[in-house]
């Protein structure tokens, strides 16, 4: 057996161990047999560690299998936590609650005391949003908690992120779609793209609802001086979110003042319908999306700007700076924090030279993810998406470099601009072939229109992105300065909207075509096998 480098084992043990949480994902595995995966796999280890027996093989198998058990073990340890909220969802008459907490009946008050733990959603004629939960409050019992449960809510009076409330209504478990009750709702939305409505709420730590319950302001309930600092900090981002949209709802007309907040905020709400299906239809859907893809386009722009004035590590850390600040601007919830921590590996590498010394490192942080928040690998379209964008950033855009090189070297003849919009070209291909497959499954639909769409609107989304960015900061100090710079970015969003629109009005922009979780799990490890061919002749040439 070919002796395998140290980074190589640890990738195959990250692979094992993420391979375990994404069966677990879909497959309920009882610990019986996990316990059975885990003997087996020291067996394996102590007779092919044994020297009369020895098999370096043996060991890494051994190993793998160890590591794909833990995998398992881990997602069943967040997925099957017991949730004291839980214990007080869907109590009927006279019934008793359940894991020995007392009496209650339906009608009887529980009363919820905390705090709002995100920004509120407003959608369908009603505002819907995350509360984390300090105190549970029940005839003669006070619980004090830390979980969160997703209430809805009427439009008005509104509240915003940190405010304190005392909501007193009845606890439901969430269910997945119905095609009735739930048409317009999120629920709906999700089961249209194919997502486990209840394993989406878990994945936000979510295992209760509540629809339109009493609510009144509260005082503060109970939080640690670290809790306190968090809400404080985020409180200040949320306000400079709020000022910075305002912002550039001023300076731009629409629906191009909402196509900026979508692709430097993820704010999708005041985007037009009809635009959104053009989106659709044109497998551009990802770039309103806040994903490590458009977070790396967006810091390549700048890196690549301010090389000509730095030294190109001084200008890596000057664009990792504008990362911080980007995530800080959009809310960093956890979706942005993972989409930037991928955006900055990948743009260390770019920005110190080794693009190749990335892959390792996006496979780590990856797995350090999924570790932390088992269900976001199978549950979180946002880090799908982004994952597979950069891998293809990382995997895919050396070798299509490789292949045009010769293209290479008459583009640098022809300038920096002329190279630089190749090399966007060919980040975009990158990105887009691990991520097609994703946006098909999702979206059900192939766009026919898809690469051409995406080749004309690509390279000009870092442009749009910065003009945006400059636009709203101006916005707020001065409206008409915000208007004079937003009017480079309405011009931008302009000629990227109207393409849209053109290739999506086309009659056969798109076709329906849906596939099968099993479809998409063959699909990935032939593209990588590809990939892999590929790779293997470029090496034989070289």
């Amino acid at each position: 057996m070919k002796v395998l480098h140290k980074s190589e084992i640890l990738f195959f043990l990250l692979l094992a161990f993420s391979g375990g949480i994404f069966m677990a994902s879909f497959a309920p595995v009882s610990y019986s047999f996990i316990l059975v995966l885990i003997i087996i796999s020291i067996g394996i280890i102590g007779i092919s560690a044994y020297h009369k027996t020895f098999s370096r093989a043996g060991i890494l198998t051994g190993a793998l299998l160890l590591v794909f058990a833990l995998g398992i073990v881990r997602f069943n340890y967040v997925s099957l936590s017991k949730n004291i909220l839980s214990q007080f969802s869907d109590i009927e008459a006279g019934g008793p609650l359940r894991h020995g907490l007392g009496e209650a009946s339906r009608g009887v008050a529980v009363i919820l005391k905390g705090y709002v733990d995100d920004e509120t959603v407003y959608q369908n004629g009603r505002a819907q949003f995350v509360f984390r939960v300090k105190q549970i409050i029940v005839p003669d019992k006070i619980i004090e908690v830390d979980e969160r449960t997703q209430i809805f809510a009427n439009v008005f009076p509104k509240y915003q992120y940190g405010d304190f409330l005392e909501i007193n209504g009845a606890l439901k478990t969430p269910q997945n779609f119905d095609p009735v009750r739930s048409r317009g709702t999120l629920r709906a939305l999700a089961a249209s793209y194919g997502i486990d409505y209840v394993n989406y709420l878990k994945k936000e730590g979510v295992a209760t609802t509540m629809s339109f319950p009493k609510i009144k302001t509260s005082k503060t309930a109970g939080l640690g001086l670290f809790e306190k600092m968090k809400l404080g900090f985020y409180k200040k981002i949320f306000i400079v979110k709020d000022k910075f949209e305002l912002a550039v709802s001023r300076s731009l007309a629409e629906p191009n003042a909402s196509f900026i907040n979508g692709i430097l905020l993820g704010s999708r709400q005041e985007i037009p319908d009809k635009l959104k299906e053009a989106f659709n239809k044109t497998g551009t859907s990802h770039i309103l999306a806040v994903s490590g893809y458009n977070i790396t386009i967006i810091a390549e722009a700048v890196l690549w700007a301010l090389v000509w004035f730095f030294k190109r590590r001084k200008a890596f850390w000057l664009s990792a700076g504008l990362i911080i600040l980007f995530s800080v601007l959009t809310g960093a919830s956890a979706s942005v924090v993972r989409a930037a921590i991928m955006g900055l590996l990948l743009l260390f590498a770019s920005g110190y030279g080794r693009l190749s010394d990335a892959k390792n490192s996006i496979v780590l942080a990856g797995a350090a993810m999924v570790f932390l928040s088992p269900m976001i690998l199978a549950f979180d379209v946002g880090f799908q998406l982004s994952f597979m964008a950069v891998l293809g950033l990382a995997y895919v855009y050396p070798l299509l470099n490789y292949k045009t090189e010769k293209i290479s070297k008459i583009a640098g003849q022809l300038g920096e601009f002329v190279k630089s919009l190749k090399e966007i070209i060919l980040m975009t291909l990158s990105a887009q072939f691990f991520v097609f497959p994703l946006l098909i499954y999702y979206f059900k639909n192939l766009s026919l229109v898809s690469v051409v769409a995406n080749v004309l609107v690509l390279p000009f989304v870092p442009a749009a992105m910065l003009l945006g960015f400059l636009s709203g900061l101006a916005g707020i100090i001065f409206v008409p300065l915000g208007r004079l710079v937003g009017f480079a970015a309405w011009a931008i969003t302009a000629y990227q909207i109207k393409i849209i629109e053109f290739f999506a009005s086309l009659p056969f922009a798109s076709v329906a075509v849906s596939f099968t979780r099993v479809a998409l799990i063959i699909i990935y490890p032939i593209l990588f096998f590809g990939l892999w061919r590929m790779r293997r002749k470029i090496i034989g040439k070289i």
